[in-house]
């Protein structure tokens, strides 16, 4: 079976996905920024009217958000794009991008430029508009191709997973579970290499409560937050060492007021991290240890909000299984697939806490994610397209075997 026409085709789109990519990011689309989401969704909708997919533009429930003021407000995000062919496939596969970005519509960095002949540096030209280009691109090349059919398909493009998909996340799993294959399209490393096992990642607030009272006056009546809070950040960040890969960051602390008055408010955030579901559990016992702990002191009270987001995804067999077809996709390309465990996390640790195998690096490589040094190196657009497609290619016509289940949590 030859599957070049389909490759040299796609060779043929490297100026038009540049060109997409450039208007896409010209688009501020901040997590926070909804109306900037729903152009970039109108643009994506455009983009991929080739397709012939089924469109749908789901209005995702509120989301709490802690203020730091201690107030639980509800938050909206933007719309969730989902596009659906061939749902009566025997097989199906799975891809997800997300429009949002890290970049808030008031951030300085807002325009792209060329850096080099083969550089761009611009908001989410990586994480991960070149990415949602390079996927809509294989699509369109399995779709011109003779294997069209043979499998169904659906995209997600959620508008929260900067965010951590709580929104959104519902409707991954749902997905997940009626898909064989899941394809994310977040940035491989500028030299090729692929995020293989993650993280678990939770994200929590943490609210202390004390007693107010005048400092000089009446200082024994009072009952400072700040001060329980302290001594619960101390026992939080001590946890640290204690589990093989386990790290608690506390990244944010915020209370009080006057100098003459006991503080009774004061809240910190902090971010968990784990290798394994063992891992997860330990760390989640630890933290309701140390809350216990602190609350037994007189007049202080906690209260925690948040949870792990993102489940460990973990290298297991079905992993392996769809790593080895895109390496072998790889060396027919001649490209490097080789995979790394990471610390950070996506909505690959969705999918794999659904039952679903995936691969979460597909799109562009580039680097510098999350910041004003943000790339893209162009020739990777055509190059990861191609990779894609080969993949999705070799499902459709039979000669790759499918992955089993992945492990759930």
């Amino acid at each position: 079976m030859t599957y070049t026409p389909s490759l040299e085709w796609i060779d043929q789109q490297q100026d038009k996905m540049l060109s997409e990519v450039l208007s896409l990011c010209e688009i501020n689309s901040g997590s926070a920024n909804v109306p900037g989401i729903e152009q970039v969704v109108d643009r994506l909708s455009a983009f991929a009217s080739s397709l012939g997919a089924e469109e749908e533009r789901i209005d995702l429930e509120p989301r709490s958000d802690v203020l730091d003021s201690g107030e639980v407000v509800k938050s909206q995000s933007g719309p969730l794009l989902r596009l659906t062919k061939w749902p009566n496939a025997n097989r199906r596969v799975l891809l997800v991008g997300h429009s949002d970005t890290v970049y808030p519509v008031d951030h300085k960095f807002q325009r792209c430029s060329n850096l080099d002949e083969n550089t761009i540096n611009g908001p989410g030209v990586a994480d991960m508009k070149g990415g949602i280009v390079v996927m809509m691109t294989a699509l369109q090349a399995l779709e011109r191709s003779p294997y069209a059919g043979n499998i169904g398909w659906q995209i997600i493009i959620n508008p929260d997973e900067e965010i951590g998909s709580f929104a959104s996340a519902p409707h991954l799993d749902q997905a997940a579970r009626a898909a064989d294959v899941g394809m994310i399209f977040e940035p491989a490393l500028a030299d090729g290499t692929l995020a293989g096992a993650r993280k678990g990642s939770g994200n929590f607030t943490l609210i202390a409560r004390g007693k107010a009272a005048h400092a000089g006056r009446e200082h024994h009546l009072g009952r400072n937050a700040i001060a329980a809070l302290a001594r619960t950040i101390a026992l939080l960040d001590g946890l640290n060492g204690q589990q093989d890969g386990v790290t608690v960051n506390v990244a944010k602390l915020t209370g009080g007021g006057p100098n003459n008055v006991v503080p009774d408010f004061a809240l910190c955030r902090f971010n968990i991290r784990v290798p394994s579901p063992e891992g997860q559990a330990w760390a989640e016992s630890q933290v309701q240890k140390i809350i216990y702990e602190i609350e037994q002191e007189n007049g202080i009270s906690l209260e925690l909000h948040g949870s792990f987001g993102r489940q460990p995804k973990v290298m297991d067999k079905a992993h392996q299984q769809l790593f080895s077809l895109l390496k072998s996709c790889g060396e027919d390309l001649g490209l490097s697939t080789e995979a790394k465990a990471t610390g950070g996390c996506c909505d690959g640790n969705n999918l794999a806490a659904a039952g679903l195998a995936n691969i979460d690096t597909l799109g562009v490589r580039g680097g510098a994610i999350h910041s004003t040094d943000e790339f893209l190196l162009i020739d990777s657009l055509s190059e990861r397209a191609k990779l894609s497609a080969l993949l999705l290619l070799k499902l459709a016509a039979g000669e790759a075997s499918w992955p089993d289940r992945a492990t759930t949590a």
